[in-house]
């Protein structure tokens, strides 16, 4: 795309919608995806030069709208499937209100369209990779990033999923509490991509993580007694809270245990925490209300020296038993390094080696409990390792500074 940033931003906040109020008009999923990429495409081209329309949205679904007609009347040439296709035109001048204040939340197709992607005959990877894909607005390379997967095997699994949902009727199923683990675990991957950019020169994609907030805040209206769906938008909220801090003047990653506590978002703070001890109340804890939890510590601690590490540490006990997974059990593993010290956390650290070492998480995690430890050296090494595997040009600055300050 030759767009400028902000012409990017735009699109990419607009996606979703757009590709919601085709698929409402005329159907057909994987023809209409298609035709919002082109639209995106011409807009990328033409606004930078011509400028962006007063109603981008409109001329996006215009434009779309006119590429999704053409390529139906290329699928069926016949005479009665263009008057069809006709018929089906909308009437109005394609315009679509933005989602929000002034309309109800069951109206907001993309929230629809997030339920719409979840459909029963997905496998639950394809679920979340076409959601991501539909209506988080990630790339596919992104998607796959996120997955650990390389990026054609991601491309062929949205393939697959768009071509299962051809033809399914557009708007909120009735069991669509039924696909409500899908529904969150996307939203949770779709925000931590825009509270951490997998790559780029941005450390985060603000647009991306306010979007999962708006649209898990949905979910919530839809379901507010539902612990888990409260215990994401809790995390949400309760990590969001620090956006300001992580960064330094020019961009530059900022750690937790570094980080200014008078820049977080108090108000966040408050609804997060408040949202968190309720939901703790209605059931057993979940993987969602447990990382909440362990934000909420994080954020109720006065100072990085007065956190709570042995409070941490029993709630991930919890969750790895629960959740299993290299991720959870690396970050448990920094949470008994700070409560047993480093020795203790970088013996956690061999069982994953075969599951997280081709990534640079396992390695800069390795180099930060080195560097308590003393092995000046070997932190070095482990720092300069995650820099050359992650993407991302502020953690590759962070990781680099890291080493630069242990050389002799």
């Amino acid at each position: 795309m030759s767009a400028t940033p902000e012409t990017e931003d735009l699109l990419r906040r607009h996606a979703p919608q757009v590709l919601g109020a085709l698929v409402r008009r005329y159907g057909h999923f994987d023809f209409a995806e298609d035709a919002v990429q082109e639209a995106l495409l011409a807009a990328a081209e033409q606004w930078p030069r011509a400028g962006v329309p007063d109603n981008p949205r409109g001329w996006l679904i215009r434009v779309g709208a006119r590429r999704l007609t053409d390529a139906l009347r290329a699928e069926e040439a016949r005479r009665a499937r263009e008057e069809k296709v006709a018929a089906l035109a909308p009437r109005d001048a394609f315009t679509a209100p933005p989602p929000g204040a002034d309309r109800a939340p069951r109206e907001d197709d993309t929230l629809t369209l997030l339920f719409l992607s979840c459909h029963p005959d997905l496998t639950p990877p394809a679920q979340i990779a076409l959601t991501l894909r539909a209506v988080g607005g990630l790339t596919t390379a992104e998607i796959a990033r996120a997955y650990l997967v390389p990026e054609a095997t991601m491309a062929q699994r949205i393939s697959r999923a768009k071509q299962k949902v051809r033809g399914v009727r557009f708007g909120r199923p009735d069991n669509w509490e039924n696909r409500l683990p899908a529904v969150l675990q996307t939203l949770y991957l779709i925000f931590n991509e825009g509270y951490t950019a997998t790559s780029g020169t941005s450390l985060t994609r603000h647009e991306l993580a306010g979007e999962a907030i708006r649209l898990t805040r949905e979910v919530h209206r839809l379901l507010p007694d539902h612990g888990e769906v409260a215990g994401l938008l809790a995390l949400m909220l309760l990590t969001d809270a620090r956006r300001e801090a992580r960064t330094g003047p020019y961009g530059e990653l900022v750690p937790l245990d570094e980080q200014d506590r008078d820049r977080w978002d108090k108000a966040a703070i408050d609804e997060g925490v408040d949202l968190v001890t309720r939901a703790l109340t209605r059931g057993p804890a979940g993987p969602y209300r447990l990382r909440a939890a362990i934000a909420a510590v994080h954020d109720e601690a006065p100072s990085a020296q007065e956190t709570d590490w042995e409070e941490i540490l029993g709630l991930y006990d919890v969750l790895v038993r629960i959740v299993p997974g290299p991720v959870e059990r690396l970050n448990r593993a920094v949470a008994v390094a700070m409560a047993r010290g480093p020795r203790a956390g970088l013996a956690e650290l061999v069982s994953l080696e075969d599951e997280l070492g081709a990534g640079h998480r396992l390695d800069a995690v390795r180099g930060h409990l080195l560097e308590r430890a003393g092995a000046h050296d070997e932190a070095r090494a482990a720092y300069e390792a995650a820099a050359a595997k992650t993407l991302s040009l502020p953690e590759q600055r962070y990781l680099h500074a890291r080493a630069a300050r242990l050389r002799p």
